[in-house]
């Protein structure tokens, strides 16, 4: 790992909302706060909930595919490293008893936790996230590198974040 182990996660057994998320970045790897970046602000205005909310661990458990920086690639980050998921995930999903909803942020968590998905492309398996759902719901990164997809697919804005939205405020409320 070219930064170094600094692995970034927060769960609470109380957790109602669960985000699977990729792997931290670099700006957050230095700060050790998942989501502490642009995407996190995106994310969090998508989610409708404010900064406390989301990082009360009570409320939402922030968990990624791959819990360290992968390094850099040609095109962004690595994908996760293959080696987090199957050896922490198990383990720690299995406390988080009181989840009501289910975030699958982008092509890793996707294919891993949705495995019909493998051979769809991610525009494909968000644009179908009633099938999957109510409890789980796949959605794009929220990274700005992913602003022409959002151009492209005004569905997203109009259609599935009010359906998300209501989803987070009753996991919230329950």
């Amino acid at each position: 790992m070219p930064l170094g182990p600094r692995p970034i996660v927060a769960a609470h057994k109380e957790s109602r909302i669960l985000i699977i998320g990729q792997a931290p970045g670099t700006k957050v790897h230095e700060s050790g706060v998942p989501w502490d970046d642009a995407s996190g602000e995106r994310l969090r205005d998508w989610l409708a909930v404010t900064r406390d909310q989301f990082y009360d661990e009570s409320l939402f458990g922030l968990v990624p595919m791959g819990f360290c920086y992968p390094g850099r690639g040609k095109s962004g980050d690595l994908p996760p490293r293959k080696e987090c998921q199957p050896l922490w995930h198990p383990p720690l999903l299995k406390r988080l008893k009181k989840v009501r909803l289910t975030l699958l942020i982008g092509r890793y968590a996707q294919q891993f936790y949705l495995p019909e998905s493998r051979k769809l492309s991610l525009t494909d398996v968000v644009r179908d996230w009633r099938s999957v759902g109510p409890a789980v719901v796949p959605l794009p990164h929220p990274s700005p590198r992913n602003n022409i997809w959002l151009a492209r697919n005004e569905w997203f804005e109009s259609d599935l974040l009010p359906f998300l939205q209501a989803a987070v405020a009753s996991a919230l409320n329950s």
